[in-house]
């Protein structure tokens, strides 16, 4: 390499891919074998054939092969195809000698290979070199005999030849090693086909000893049943039973075995036989069976013997469900109505206890709903189908023992004992369990059920001493109070019928007053005490001032044949009317209104219908702003008010307000013709200086003016009924009045400037005397 001065190498530069981007057209190793076939670069031309014409040539031939052969199987010893081809080139020659030998020498090398076992024996047996074929059959058993295909074909020839013996000898030797199903049934069939039905059974009897499977002892009997032993194969299959007992039953054993014993027609053995599996199967392994027993019956049985199959099988259903889940009582009330309508009270009684035990783990009444009814339904069918009314009350008494009082109780449980003691005709057993549950555990439930009982006895004093505890217990019951009034008013003690309910109204809790109270109005009424009953109207509106009464009220006192009836309502109508002016609901307002207008429209006089008409509000639409829960704004709602006349009256603000948005409209329609007319001056050329002083001076006062009315307009707002975040929009008339115009908006009038001042004009003039306003806004200002 060539130096510089100073006498250091120079280095040669390596050239650097500067464009580093992928080529547009990609090259992939598939288009480059596809190409390389496309053009045949691959193929090469065959060889050229050539012909031996004479032993010399034949023998260079063999000589080269050989070598070839022996070259490949010296490069690598261990490809078995390469020791294979060369046998099999040998013995295309024939040359018998030499391909054994080379089968040995490939032995030597791989003698667990089976194909070339399979080989050395089929080239063996294709030269009838039978003895040398058997040698190498039993060489290859003795060292793999494992290999299924070697005893089959070394047993298929020994047969072919016609060696009975040494087939069955080799099929001997095989079965010593246990092997699969199907060399047995080979062995088996071997015999039959030679009609050893003897050693064919001796053959079964091992077989079924190696493989004990349900389905080799069926064959196993079968194979008797063909040949005639019936017997035999009954023999079969009870060995069968015996050996798998009652661990490792199967149903399949047991269909077969039935439909053999069907086939001898023995139809009470197959009886017996379904009976026996099916106590000892699983219920969930016996589909098959239960299909197979009731076909059976359906075919040779009668019709009770059909029925027991379906409900066995529906019991064995209901068992497996209860087992896995005793608390599902659902399950235990349809094993107990399929068990009532089949079985006899003991096994019945049985399925109830077991039932029964099942307590809910939990004390909570929502747990024991289900639970009790199968208490009550056990009473009933020890009472309605077994008659045993001893039992029954046991039943009763077991149950209202185990029921947890102190924390539930169940009323329906203590009523059943005591209507069941009535039908036994025993009243002092009834009165006494009726009186400890009200002492236990009192419920609404009880106290009428025990006052329903003594009322149909006719007990009526026992009746009130039990009103009286009710009462005690529970005093807020209206309708307890009610019924003890009724009872008093059928007996005929009206006096003590007015005093309890006295007594009810006079109590400081109620569930139901307008319910009490009504009741009390109605009593007043039936018995014609009118005095009283007015009594009764002006105490109930001391205590509310809801719009029914009033229109209650007034409706009784139309009732009444009176000559000042008619007074006396249009006196209760207008003091109702001044009752409800505080009433923040204004529909209760409005509906008594409208009573009154239809008593007007069929009693009234036209000066009544007027003056009642003009009481009727207007229905106006408002909005308010809403606010959601976190305290943002949500926005507005629409909503309709009703304003009423007498209330407009009170506040003079609504009126004023509604004359300042009618001035307001006017002036924007004066403004407006003003504008047109100075736009035609300005295009004339014919503005006079000292009226755009006077329009100016006047601009300024009308911005003075602006800030007072703003301010009065707040005020006007604020004197609204509504409240300041509501703002009307739009007024719609009462159907049944004339609608007033009075639409007005309370919205921020910050927007507004420039017709302030006019409205704080206008409400001015009204107050003065109605002077004249000025008519100038904000544009009427002129530019220079």
């Amino acid at each position: 390499m060539a130096s510089t001065a100073a006498g250091k190498q120079r280095i040669p530069k390596v050239a650097k891919v500067k464009n580093k981007a992928p080529a547009e057209v990609q090259i992939t190793a598939e288009q480059l074998l596809r190409e390389a076939k496309e053009r045949e670069l691959e193929l090469l031309p065959p060889p050229p054939k050539q012909k031996i014409t004479d032993e010399e040539e034949l023998n260079d031939y063999k000589l080269k092969k050989r070598k070839g052969f022996e070259d490949n199987i010296r490069k690598n010893r261990t490809v078995i195809s390469n020791w294979i081809k060369y046998a099999q080139w040998e013995e295309s020659l024939k040359e018998v000698q030499r391909a054994r030998s080379i089968y040995e020498r490939a032995l030597d090398v791989d003698h667990r290979n089976i194909a070339l076992w399979l080989k050395y024996a089929e080239m063996e047996m294709k030269n009838r070199q039978v003895n040398h074929a058997r040698n190498i059959w039993d060489r290859a058993i003795t060292i793999l005999p494992r290999v299924n295909q070697f005893w089959y074909k070394y047993s298929y020839m020994e047969e072919m030849l016609g060696n009975i013996a040494g087939c069955r000898q080799v099929f001997e030797r095989w079965t010593e090693w246990e092997p699969e199903e199907q060399a047995w049934h080979s062995y088996i069939n071997f015999e039959l086909r030679y009609k050893e039905v003897d050693k064919a059974r001796s053959i079964y009897e091992r077989f079924v000893i190696v493989h004990p499977d349900v389905k080799n002892w069926i064959k196993y009997a079968r194979f008797e049943e063909k040949h005639g032993y019936i017997a035999h194969g009954r023999k079969v299959f009870e060995r069968s039973v015996e050996f798998f007992g009652e661990e490792h039953v199967d149903e399949h054993l047991f269909v077969a075995f039935a439909r053999f014993e069907e086939k001898q027609k023995e139809f009470e053995r197959v009886r017996v036989i379904y009976k026996y599996a099916l106590d000892r199967i699983p219920k969930q392994q016996a589909q098959e069976l239960f299909k197979f027993y009731t076909v059976f019956e359906k075919k040779f049985g009668d019709r009770r013997g059909i029925e027991d199959v379906i409900v066995s099988k529906r019991r064995f259903q209901y068992e497996e469900e209860v087992k896995a889940s005793p608390h599902n009582y659902d399950a235990w009330f349809d094993y107990l109505r399929l068990v009532e309508s089949d079985a006899d009270p003991d096994t019945a009684r049985e399925v109830y206890e077991r039932a029964i035990a099942n307590i809910p783990p939990i004390q909570e009444k929502r747990h024991w709903r289900r639970y009790i009814y199968l208490w009550i339904n056990y009473a009933l069918y020890e009472e309605l189908e077994v008659k045993d009314p001893e039992r029954t009350r046991q039943v009763y008494l077991a149950c209202l023992d185990l029921i947890p009082h102190k924390k539930f109780t169940f009323a329906k449980m203590w009523l059943l004992y005591g209507q069941f003691e009535i039908r036994q005709k025993n009243l002092q057993a009834a009165r006494q369990g009726l009186g400890t549950a009200i002492g236990k555990c009192p419920k609404n439930k009880l106290f009428k059920g025990y006052i329903e009982l003594e009322l149909q006895l006719r007990e009526f004093d026992r009746c009130r001493k039990l009103y009286e505890k009710y009462l005690e217990f529970a005093s807020e019951n209206c309708t307890t109070w009610i019924k003890f009034s009724e009872l008093e008013t059928i007996l005929g003690d009206t006096e003590r019928a007015r005093a309890i309910f006295e007594l009810a109204i006079g109590q400081p809790r109620l569930d139901m007053p307008e319910v009490l109270w009504k009741s009390y109005i109605d009593f007043e009424i039936e018995q014609e005490e009118y005095d009283n009953t007015r009594g009764l109207y002006k105490r109930l509106l001391q205590r509310t001032q809801h719009v029914k009464v009033w229109i209650s009220y007034a409706q009784y006192e139309l009732s009444i044949d009176t000559s000042d009836r008619l007074q006396r309502c249009r006196g209760i109508f207008e003091e109702a009317n001044k009752g409800l002016r505080s009433c923040e609901e204004k529909e209760e307002r409005l509906m008594l209104l409208e009573s009154w207008k239809e008593f007007e429209q069929e009693f009234g006089s036209d000066t009544t219908r007027e003056r009642v008409k003009k009481l009727l509000p207007e229905k106006v639409k408002k909005r308010r702003k809403l606010t959601a829960e976190d305290g943002s704004d949500a926005g507005w709602e629409e909503y309709y008010d009703y304003i009423f006349p007498e209330d407009a009256a009170n506040q003079p603000n609504l009126k004023l307000l509604a004359m300042a948005k009618m001035w307001k409209r006017q002036q924007q329609e004066e403004d407006d013709e003003e504008d047109d007319e100075e736009d035609e001056e300005e295009n004339n050329g014919e503005v006079d200086r000292g009226k755009v002083e006077e329009v100016r001076g006047k601009e300024m006062e009308g911005e003075e003016n602006g800030r007072g009315e703003r301010g009065i307009d707040k005020e006007m707002t604020e004197d609204l009924a509504s409240p300041s975040s509501e703002k009307p929009i739009v007024s719609e008339p009462v159907p049944e009045k004339v609608p007033k115009e009075s639409t007005y908006d309370d919205r921020d009038d910050s927007d507004e400037s420039s017709s302030g001042s006019s409205s704080s004009s206008s409400s001015s003039s009204d107050n003065d005397g109605g002077e004249k306003q000025p008519r100038k806004s904000n544009k009427d200002s002129v530019k220079d």
